[in-house]
């Protein structure tokens, strides 16, 4: 009965949920043609070379996520969400990359971000190496080592950058860096005996050995950086905050020593004085542990246990330190930009919070924009993977996207939310039967959606992920490609790399132009 009433509830409301523009046709048409005309214009192809990088990565931000991220968006507005867009949905080109690793069907983010980063698929797990290597087998490492475009362009003359919301030694920004058979040797506190033996660096060393001129490094994983049982800044009392190195070095100051004399090199840890920073004065930057937070609509914070809205930056303001920083390079930057913890939430079944981090990110490139020109900067939005996250139930236009379906199951006749998981801890049986969630509070940050199968932490998903590109040379991420075709098409764009030919021809054509007008001119006299 209570299933009947609600489904002619939803029946009677329905056409309210329709703005009054939208019943006029001629709304849809006009809009069809605006798009038609942005198409067209599209035939006038940007091929200028890409002075300014920036690749965004989603960590875990599949199709169903950006969607989802689309509608939160535009209700965190006041508006129904459907209609809205993300700042990345307004990139002219979209593609699709294949995120398998070349050992497995649905992949991690290590070997995912070897092939966007590197240019090379890999097996899972490890990072910055090919596939000749084998996860957790040190010795076979040496030989192996792939370059990422984060090289490619600081061999290039360019600035470079790293951002990210998670630890600077984590699965994705370490395959700009480093090349390790396992993405989890943090430091030499997380690596076996054999490895140390067999001569194998850990990620924290190689970020600051392999590439030492890196410009700006922006995120978290600071414990990695000092001597085992160091006492942390900012939590000298927690003991899952000491460092954890066996070797005793202190990293921060190695970076220090590793820059040439006359350089200024500033570290924080502190929100306050990185955006006090002068950044006409600083050469490089590293900032460590600043837990960015994501703004949040409700009063209580949430995320990283320990997060302080005094002390931690949020993504978007990282960036705008980062590009500020990279632009003072008069030949451009690299950028790599990291929202890592969409994947966070995701694992853990919390939808809101992964929602949340997606649309700081997308804040995050709606700012990169306004600082940035698409006549000279390239900008790449991508994800490594996807998630086994979705949404459905039949919901009406404006349905909270953290809210129930308009029905009941018509099995067990419990009401359920829209946005479910393949699989995850949100599995929950309370007496013999499927969690009444109209019983929990499921529009709180921490609820953990439920699952169809009970695991501690919801996985990956395999399918394709969306490339959003803008800027010069923005359409060759078109159709269907592999993943690692990502950063060949961006060097190529940038004129760095391996593939520079079409580069020194490029500007052929414009001088033979300059020697023949005036010839040409003569001619036209003549006539």
């Amino acid at each position: 009965m209570k299933a009947l009433l609600l489904i002619l509830l939803t029946q009677l409301c329905s056409a309210s949920l329709v703005p009054e523009k939208e019943k006029d046709p001629e709304y849809w048409r006009r809009q069809a043609q605006e798009t038609l005309r942005t198409a067209l214009r599209l035939q006038r192809l940007n091929q200028n070379v890409a002075k300014n990088l920036i690749l965004f990565l989603g960590d875990g931000m599949g199709v169903s996520t950006v969607t989802a991220a689309r509608i939160l968006k535009g209700q965190l507005q006041n508006r129904k969400g459907e209609e809205s867009l993300l700042e990345m949905e307004k990139f002219p080109y979209v593609a699709l990359a294949k995120t398998y690793n070349t050992n497995a069907q649905v992949p991690d983010s290590a070997g995912t971000a070897t092939a966007y980063l590197c240019g090379v698929k890999a097996n899972e797990g490890t990072v910055g190496v090919s596939a000749g290597v084998t996860r957790d087998r040190c010795n076979t490492t040496k030989g192996q080592e792939v370059t990422s475009i984060l090289r490619w362009a600081k061999d290039g003359g360019k600035a470079v950058g790293i951002v990210t919301t998670t630890r600077v030694t984590h699965a994705t920004p370490s395959a700009a860096y480093a090349h390790s058979a396992n993405r989890d040797w943090y430091s030499d506190g997380e690596m076996p005996p054999d490895a140390l033996e067999g001569g194998c660096k850990d990620i924290a060393r190689q970020l600051v050995e392999n590439i030492p001129d890196i410009e700006v490094i922006l995120g978290g994983g600071r414990k990695y950086m000092f001597p085992k049982n160091a006492s942390d800044v900012e939590y000298p009392h927690e003991d899952k905050h000491r460092g954890t190195r066996l070797d005793r070095r202190d990293l921060v100051q190695a970076w220090h020593n590793a820059k040439p004399p006359g350089k200024v090199a500033k570290y924080v840890w502190h929100r306050r004085d990185l955006l006090a920073l002068n950044l006409s004065r600083v050469d490089f930057l590293l900032g460590e542990s600043l837990h960015p937070r994501v703004p949040q609509p409700q009063a209580d914070a949430w995320g990283t246990p320990g997060l302080n809205n005094e002390t931690d930056p949020s993504l978007t303001e990282m960036v705008a330190v980062a590009i500020r920083m990279l632009q003072k390079n008069p030949r451009g930057f690299f950028l790599l930009v990291e929202g890592g913890r969409i994947d966070h939430g995701h694992h853990e079944g919390k939808a809101k919070q992964a929602l949340h981090e997606a649309v700081e990110l997308d804040r995050a490139i709606g700012l990169a924009a306004r600082l940035t020109s698409p006549q000279d900067t390239l900008s790449v939005v991508t994800a490594d993977h996807s998630h086994v996250f979705t949404f459905g139930g039949y919901t009406p236009r404006g349905n909270p996207i953290f809210g129930l379906a308009p029905m009941q199951s018509d099995v067990d006749r419990k009401p359920f939310t829209s946005i479910l998981y393949g699989n995850g801890p949100g599995y929950k049986i309370v007496a013999g039967e499927r969690e009444n969630v109209s019983a929990v509070d499921f529009a709180h940050a921490n609820y953990q959606a439920q699952s169809a199968v009970p695991l501690r932490q919801e996985t990956h998903g395999g399918e394709d992920v969306a490339v959003f590109a803008r800027g010069p040379m923005a359409h060759l991420l078109h159709g269907v490609h592999e993943q690692n075709y990502i950063p060949h098409a961006m060097a190529y764009a940038a004129c760095i790399g391996s593939n520079r030919a079409h580069c020194n021809a490029a500007g052929r054509p414009a001088a033979a132009a300059s020697i023949l007008l005036p010839f040409l001119a003569f001619l036209f006299l003549l006539c």
